[in-house]
């Protein structure tokens, strides 16, 4: 029995427990079950909000009240994965996110939650999720063998993506019969599934790489040198140049889907159901794809070129050009089905090359980084359809002369030409990293981590 319970130098769990995959899947559907209750919850939420101050600006500052801690405590963040137990970090987001949905639910089980009461929620949710994502991560380069990296980051993909399609279903089928505190409730008992799945899975320590001990420090120190990691070294600051560029262009337009298709449909919601359906119903299905398949074994960047080309191609251009759903929703699903292709791959080719052990520091850094303009571009998005776009394509200028042809006129035309527009800039940044050999090689510019030397002891 006490052989039995030994518990391995190099492990969190008791010799015995499930591991590799197999221990990864564990993970996976306690994850999966909790994040479409959460996205339940969320969706609830928002309705309640809206409903108390009828202001999509104070939404937005809720969701700043996420987003911003998110950005600014990532690299302490990272720092902390790496030098601490990963599992425990993991468990750690977990249990920050049901703390403040138990608050939440008390607060309004008893008839006192107030709207500042979910920023402040808020604020823990992203406090929480700044550990989250890099944990997971991380931990999934040591638990998952490198042959099936692909399929596992596919998977998590379905985290991102599945939820969506299934959660404001059953979340508008659950509130008029138990409420928003029932659906709270469904949220925190969910939370079971992801920490009791992370109780029972071994998550093997990384191995001390002689990089990893020379910038031991205190925890900003270590937390800065995730971006030290990535500025040293020219294809990995291309690459995630390219990434901020495209979230750039994307940007120009992503946040416009919901006004233009109501502009065009006359406030058809029903229509915009569809096209919001369409969107999860292919990320989904890109999803399982990829975890069926694993992307491309060799030359992944091809992965997230081709992903890349559709986007721009199809999810951009193409559904700016429609003006009904016959054109918006195969230019949807197909574009979204795309999407998880250049996320896997890029997680795969990040994870192949960075030493586990300064995993948490470089993905914290590679995302505060890559996420810099996401907050300020639907801002910018919408100003620049409301005071130039629309104005200019419903009255006698050179615009509306020049353009009226391609994407017919009155509501909507004009954030149906800045949807073509961005899709224009997202191709040509595409072109232009496809073209530069540091980023289109960057798989054989930089070697695999297995190939740096590990740390003695």
């Amino acid at each position: 029995m006490i052989m039995a319970r030994r518990m391995d130098a190099r492990q969190d769990a008791p010799a015995g427990s499930p591991g590799g995959m197999i221990g990864f899947i564990i993970v996976w559907i306690g994850q999966l079950v909790s994040v479409l209750a959460s996205n339940m919850s969320s969706f609830a939420l928002t309705i309640w909000a809206y409903q108390e101050t009828g202001s999509a600006t104070t939404l937005g500052l809720v969701s700043a009240c996420f987003t911003v801690p998110f950005i600014l405590v990532s690299p302490i963040a990272g720092a902390m994965v790496d030098r601490y137990n990963r599992k425990l970090m993991m468990m750690v987001s977990d249990l920050g996110a049901v703390v403040a949905t138990t608050a939440i639910l008390v607060l309004k089980a008893t008839g006192h939650l107030a709207l500042w009461q979910y920023g402040a929620a808020a604020v823990l949710y992203g406090l929480s999720g700044a550990f989250q994502w890099p944990a997971y991560m991380a931990a999934i380069t040591t638990m998952v063998p490198k042959r099936h990296l692909g399929r596992a980051n596919g998977m998590m993909m379905l985290v991102e993506s599945g939820p969506g399609v299934f959660s404001p279903v059953l979340a508008g089928l659950l509130l008029p019969v138990i409420g928003l505190t029932g659906i709270l409730a469904i949220d925190v008992a969910t939370f079971a599934f992801a920490l009791g799945a992370l109780l029972v899975v071994r998550v093997p320590r990384p191995a001390k790489t002689a990089e990893g001990q020379a910038v031991k420090g205190n925890l900003l120190h270590e937390g800065l040198y995730g971006f030290r990691y990535i500025f040293e070294r020219r294809s990995l600051v291309l690459l995630l140049g390219l990434i901020l560029c495209l979230n750039f262009a994307h940007g120009l337009a992503g946040s416009l889907t919901t006004p233009m298709v109501l502009s065009r449909t006359g406030n058809n919601a029903a229509a915009l159901g569809i096209v919001d359906s369409a969107f999860a119903i292919g990320g989904v299905a890109g999803g399982l794809v990829i975890s069926a398949w694993g992307g491309f074994k060799r030359k992944r960047i091809r992965g997230m070129f081709l992903g890349w080309g559709v986007s721009g191609l199809l999810g951009l251009i193409g559904f700016g050009l429609g003006r009904g759903l016959a054109v918006w929703l195969p230019m949807a699903a197909v574009s979204a089905m795309a999407f998880p292709l250049p996320q896997s791959a890029s997680n795969t080719i990040w994870q192949s090359k960075v030493a586990p052990d300064i995993q948490g520091r470089v993905f914290s850094a590679r995302r505060m980084l890559a996420w810099m303009v996401d907050p300020v571009m639907p801002v910018v998005a919408g100003l620049i359809a409301d005071r130039v776009m629309e104005p200019a394509m419903r009255a006698d200028t050179w615009l509306a002369r020049t353009f009226t042809g391609i994407t017919g006129g009155g509501p909507g035309s004009g954030m149906s030409l800045q949807f073509v527009a961005a899709g224009l800039v997202y191709l040509v940044f595409t072109v232009i990293a496809l073209s530069t050999p540091a980023v289109r090689d960057v798989e054989t510019i930089l070697p695999d981590f297995e190939q740096a030397e590990e740390a003695p002891g």
